[in-house]
This record gives C-alpha cells, sequence and structure tokens, in this order.
C-alpha cells in the first residue's frame, strides 16, 4: 500500500462539478494499493498515516499529530501510485485490481474513524478533480514495502 501524504489547509474532491468531499484541514492522502496487500497494512497504514507529527508545535517545529490540531482526512484511491514507468506509456498491472483494492480502500478509511478522525472520500475509480491548498507544504510518501516483510 502507497499512500502520498499532503498536509492541508483544505482540500476537496469534485466528481461532475459536484463537491462529494471536503476538509478544512488535516491531510489529503493519495491511496494506492497493490494486489498482495492485507488488512493489517490497511490497519497500520492509516495507524502511520494519522500519527504523523508533521504539524507545527508552538515553537515552530513539526512535533504535532493530527489529533493535536483537530484536522480531518481527505482519502481519494490513487492506482496510479503503482505505475510502471519503464516505459513512456505507463503501466498499472501493479496495482490491485477493485476486488482487492475497493475493501482495503474502505479498511484504511474506516481504521482513520476508529483512531477518531473525521474521514471524506472521493468515490473509487471515479474521474475525479482533487483541489487542495498545501500547508508548507508537507507532503510525505508512506510504502508498506518499507516496513520490512509483509505481514
Amino acid at each position: 500500500m502507497r499512500a502520498v501524504v499532503t498536509r492541508v489547509k483544505e482540500a476537496r474532491v469534485e466528481i461532475g462539478g459536484a463537491v462529494v468531499g471536503a476538509i478544512d484541514g488535516g491531510f489529503l492522502v493519495l491511496l494506492g494499493v497493490a494486489p498482495d496487500d492485507t488488512p493489517a497494512i490497511a490497519e497500520k497504514m492509516a495507524d502511520k498515516v494519522c500519527g504523523l507529527r508533521v504539524f507545527e508545535d508552538e515553537n515552530g517545529k513539526m512535533n504535532r499529530n493530527l489529533a493535536a490540531v483537530g484536522g480531518s482526512v481527505l482519502v481519494v484511491s490513487q492506482f496510479t501510485l503503482y505505475a510502471d514507468t519503464s516505459s513512456r506509456r505507463p503501466g498499472f498491472t501493479g496495482a490491485a485490481r477493485p476486488e482487492v483494492a475497493v475493501p482495503l480502500y474502505e479498511q484504511f478509511m474506516a481504521a482513520c474513524r476508529a483512531l477518531g478522525f473525521p474521514v471524506e472520500h472521493g468515490e473509487f475509480g471515479a474521474d475525479m478533480q482533487v483541489y487542495s491548498q498545501n500547508d508548507g507544504p508537507v507532503t510525505i510518501l508512506l510504502d508498506s514495502d518499507q516496513w520490512g516483510r509483509r505481514k
């Protein structure tokens, strides 16, 4: 599982000109799912995202997490995070098929909610327009392959 986490002042996702999800501040999460991802990986990814200490404290240091700032999460499915770019035309066979990806995408969001955070989202597989006001900017890439052997 891969997540591109951007600290935002505000973010929204639109489908066909209608806003389907929006937050005032927190994290915009672009989430990609691999074919061999598991529910345990979705849970761990949610914990890592929600626990990131990338908000400034009273000394201007990135030391506060999402809970400390009362932030929310906007999650957008992003199969292109698993693009094979060995040629000029990317291939996407490294991304999980919807029957695997959708339940794990939903589990990731449920885990964020279980941790106490408001979660908004786009629509899996839809043509979406994503708008955000980056804060910093601060953007973090999380990749479950970097956590050691998958569990």
